[in-house]
């Protein structure tokens, strides 16, 4: 079974919101939805997305200050929603690191084409050499072949470690919960197993694996890969 692209939209509106979700969810994406840039923020620590559809107009932090932000460490592509609509308004969007830029209102039609079409522009965009190769001192990781070499030496995986090195370094430095972790490695709803395969991981990749300096904890919340 392929799996869903999945989206998160950001929106103070809860008709909008709501109506986006029902309306990307018939339309075969996994969506998750937040009223402001805070919960968005919470959510993205937990949860990796394909595409964020971001309201520029919200309370607090608003959606062009939010994509900026996340511009510094996270290569997610941005879809903004707004109801401005003059030129100037779409260039300080897409300056402020924005993929697309859609005014409000839209045809629900035309949001579904700039969603396939930025999906399709980033999976034909190969990820440069520095993002597809992670270094963790003497080890290196090769992303796009799933390969741990500890200088010109193979390092072996077990299925489930290599599982979970895939997922965590999909999205290097950010956090992933354990429910995520489970979720996106097979082991289901079994916490326990993915707490059990990162004490393995760090055996193989830490120098001390009770001082672990790139499989990191972040209590409460879950884990996260630091490459050099």
């Amino acid at each position: 079974m392929v799996e869903r692209p999945h989206i998160l939209v950001v929106d103070d509106d809860r008709r909008l919101r709501e109506l986006l979700r029902k309306y990307l969810s018939d339309n075969d994406y996994a969506v998750s939805v937040a009223a402001d840039a805070a919960e968005a923020r919470q959510t993205l620590a937990g949860l990796s997305f394909d595409l964020i559809v971001l309201d520029v107009m919200m309370p607090g932090e608003n959606g062009l200050d939010l994509t900026r932000s996340l511009r510094r460490a996270n290569p997610v592509p941005i879809l903004l929603l707004t109801a401005m609509t003059e030129p100037e308004d779409r260039i300080r969007g897409l300056e402020s690191g924005a993929d697309d830029y859609l005014p409000k209102p839209f045809e629900p039609r035309e949001l579904l084409l700039r969603i396939a079409s930025i999906l399709r522009r980033v999976q034909r965009e190969p990820e440069p050499e520095a993002a597809r190769l992670l270094r963790f001192g003497a080890f290196e990781y090769d992303v796009a072949r799933g390969e741990l070499r500890h200088g010109d030496q193979p390092v072996h995986l077990t299925s489930a470690e290599s599982a979970l090195l895939a997922v965590l370094a999909q999205a290097p430095d950010q956090i992933l919960s354990r429910e995520d972790l489970a979720s996106r490695t097979g082991a289901g709803g079994n916490l326990r197993t993915v707490d059990v395969q990162i004490t393995r991981l760090r055996k193989k990749l830490e120098d001390d694996s009770r001082l672990p300096r790139y499989v990191q904890t972040v209590r409460g919340r879950g884990y996260l890969l630091r490459p050099d």
